[in-house]
């Protein structure tokens, strides 16, 4: 994501928002303190551990359980004060399928219709239109308890749209499903927030899902927020990113790693890794020093760390992690010159 995107996403009006929110159990803290603010048509991704949370924080915005401190508005309303109509806009799904096994998909579809009070007509009309959308109209009456994992899921989201909700909440969605049922589910999450505006609050273990997916993400540790930005701009506060660079011989190898005292040089692979931060300034400098000093360069990458990285050295802790900095031209994850 451009800058330039980012920064027209955060002048959008808050989907979700909240303030201080704290919740305990016992001596248990679960959430100590979590600031939030999702703007409209965006996927937020909560990545954490077990335990860190994510769920609670979910419980709370959707009106299943109360704060014990702290303020949160859901589509413009206190979920406190006026849960009914937060409730009137959202959706929920959960970890598990909330599926009847005993039912068909499409009575499924209809009796959710019938929860959300539409008419039978309307009913009908909607369910035609999921079954459709999420390409089970061929096991429209099929039992459920006949259906893959992958369409389970796909069914247990096209229940959730029924009543149309512009704030879904999504708890771990893809959990236990195969990479390609994964994939799935991605492009149909993707498509309810480019083509209809909804906004999406995910959580997830799954990394590569939160990187593929989310605007925004935040890293929940201990019941803290203890970092929150773009992927790439999480990716950026992980030490181990840098430029390889390949030369031909390895007389241009020693030439270069002259001009870079602290590169490490692999002569077999005649390369050099140039410790960086994959700005876009940084791939600038070094190719001007490279440039300057007459050496020439086979092919240059950029590495940054991924998520993984960023997950496994900001959960674990108590300790807070770094402020995100502002956002700044981002490199791509790898590119070749």
């Amino acid at each position: 994501m451009n800058t330039a995107t980012t920064a027209a996403i955060s002048t959008r009006s808050a989907a979700i928002s909240a303030i201080g929110l704290r919740k305990s159990y016992g001596d248990k803290v679960v959430l100590d303190g979590i600031d939030l603010r999702i703007p409209e048509g965006t996927i937020f991704a909560l990545l954490g551990p077990n335990g860190a949370g994510k769920t609670t924080t979910v419980e709370i915005l959707s009106t299943l359980i109360t704060a014990d401190a702290g303020e949160a508005r859901v589509g413009g309303h206190d979920v406190a004060a006026d849960a009914d109509s937060v409730r009137r806009q959202i959706g929920v799904t959960g970890q598990f399928a909330a599926v009847d096994g005993l039912l068909t998909a499409e009575e499924n579809l209809l009796l959710m219709a019938d929860l959300h009070h539409l008419s039978r007509s309307e009913g009908r009309r909607r369910t035609a239109e999921l079954l459709e959308r999420f390409e089970l109209t061929e096991a429209a009456r099929k039992n459920v308890a006949t259906f893959s994992g992958g369409m389970r899921r796909k069914l247990d989201l096209a229940m959730t749209l029924v009543g149309g909700p512009r704030i879904i909440f999504l708890d771990e969605p893809t959990t236990g499903l195969d990479p390609r049922s994964r994939r799935v589910m991605w492009e149909l999450i993707r498509d309810l927030v480019t083509d209809q505006g909804v906004t999406i609050f995910l959580t997830t273990q799954y990394l590569e899902e939160a990187d593929h997916l989310a605007d925004r993400i935040a890293v929940l540790d201990h019941g803290k927020l203890v970092a929150e930005g773009t992927a790439e701009e999480l990716k950026r506060l992980i030490p181990g990113g840098h430029v390889r660079v390949q030369f031909a011989d390895e007389a241009q190898l020693a030439a270069a790693a002259a001009i870079f005292g602290v590169a490490t040089r692999d002569d077999e692979s005649l390369t050099l890794q140039i410790p960086s931060d994959g700005s876009v300034a940084n791939l600038r400098a070094v190719l001007d020093a490279l440039d300057n000093s007459g050496v020439r360069a086979e092919s240059l990458t950029v590495h940054t760390p991924d998520l993984d990285d960023v997950f496994l050295t900001l959960t674990g802790s108590q300790n807070a992690a770094p402020t995100v900095p502002a956002p700044s031209a981002t490199a791509q994850k790898e590119s070749t010159r």
